[in-house]
């Protein structure tokens, strides 16, 4: 057999691999969690003239310490349009426009008023601008507000809409095809014989693929049966094809040969991983393929990997893989075998426990789980206390 496929250089032939879906243009209110396709450009000024920061008075700085005489007013959206000489003042409102003329605010805690006559009661402002936001303060026009492969946020979509935007161009929804294979599995809640397996990797990765402009296409559980496969994989009408089980090498395992069958190539098979070393991807006409192991510890950690990034991927994010942080370890870690391992952890007190049975068919042990400790292969025994990279999951 070929050597193992690297984890980084899995996932690098995986991008190579996977083209971006098209642009389209959204409104505001359904651009939330998409990728831009193109760098934000700001249409307007913001603010687009000098705005005062506090309520309080419109006055010219060099008039301090005062008297002044209260000539009008300024508000949000209703601005003084008149101009304040010297020794002059206007109320004014936060977010209100500063009159020609004024350039720094009295706030209203440090003025008397009798009338139309203003008295310093205070210190006063320190500077002159002292109170007021400058025009372009926040952004000017042709500033970029988000660069091409950002994701949307609300703060992002916020800035799009002050920088006068109403639509934004985005990689469309990815249409994302999943089927589960294996005669022992049954869907869940369907029988209380306790024999057959609930199937639990499909609905794992829709809920794990949730939060992302994606539409699941669910294929339902798959026998073991080459001639079904097949024709299933052949009629999928989808950007991204991900399967689970069926990937290792046992008699029953079909899905290679049936996706060979099908028309699709395999491009790479078995990561240096664990869990998930029997990973397949490939293409089938022009859907991508991911297949997934079937213990469900295995596809979960696959699916962070390489599914999730694969799916930002081809939606145009510009960074796609899942960021790693760290923590230090609750205790000593043997020294790490030849392939790069993922295991479950919890985080207790900004440390790291790894769980102590680590068998990838163990759901229980990740439902509990709140990171991953990475641990590169052929890493030396760790001790508690060093310092781990580890991968948030919960």
């Amino acid at each position: 057999m070929r050597p193992l496929v690297p984890v980084a250089e899995a996932q690098s032939r995986l991008f190579a691999m996977a083209s971006r879906v098209p642009a389209e243009t959204v409104p505001l209110r359904s651009a939330m969690g998409r990728w831009t396709a193109e760098d934000i450009l700001a249409r307007r000024t913001q603010p687009a003239t000098d705005l005062s920061a506090m309520d309080g008075y419109a006055i010219r700085y060099a008039d301090l310490p005062g008297p002044w005489t209260v000539i009008g007013e300024s508000a949000a959206g209703r601005p003084f349009t008149g101009l304040v000489g010297a020794g002059q003042a206007t109320r004014i409102f936060t977010g209100a426009a500063m009159p020609a003329g004024a350039d720094t605010v009295l706030v209203q805690e440090e003025a008397a008023r009798d009338g139309d006559r203003l008295m310093l009661d205070g210190e006063g402002p320190a500077f002159e601008g002292r109170n007021t936001r400058r025009k372009g303060l926040d952004f000017a026009t042709g500033t970029r507000l988000i660069a091409a492969g950002d994701r949307l946020t609300p703060a992002r979509i916020a800035v799009a809409a002050t920088g006068g935007h109403g639509t934004l161009s985005v990689g469309r929804r990815l249409r994302v095809a999943v089927a589960a294979t294996g005669d022992e599995l049954v869907p869940p809640g369907s029988t209380s014989d306790p024999v057959p397996l609930p199937e639990s990797n499909g609905i794992m990765l829709a809920a794990m693929l949730a939060d992302l402009p994606v539409d699941i296409i669910d294929l339902g559980i798959l026998p073991d049966r080459l001639d079904t496969l097949r024709d299933a994989f052949a009629g999928v009408d989808a950007d991204l094809l991900v399967t689970t089980g069926g990937a290792s090498v046992g008699d029953h395992d079909l899905v290679r040969p049936a996706i060979e069958a099908a028309g699709g190539t395999i491009d790479f098979w078995r990561i240096a991983l664990r869990p998930g070393k029997p990973m397949m991807a490939g293409t089938l006409g022009r859907t991508m393929l991911l297949g997934l192991p079937g213990n469900p510890v295995s596809a979960f950690v696959t699916a962070i990997l390489f599914v999730r990034p694969v799916v930002a991927h081809m939606l145009g994010a510009r960074d796609p893989l899942p960021q790693t942080t760290h923590a230090l370890l609750g205790e000593d870690l043997p020294p790490n075998q030849s392939r790069t391992d993922y295991m479950r952890a919890e985080l207790r007190d900004g440390r790291a426990y790894a769980s102590t049975i680590q068998d990838s068919s163990m759901l229980l042990t990740l439902a509990r789980s709140s990171c991953l400790i990475v641990r590169d292969g052929d890493a030396p025994a760790a001790r508690a206390g060093d310092s781990a990279e580890i991968l948030v999951i919960a």
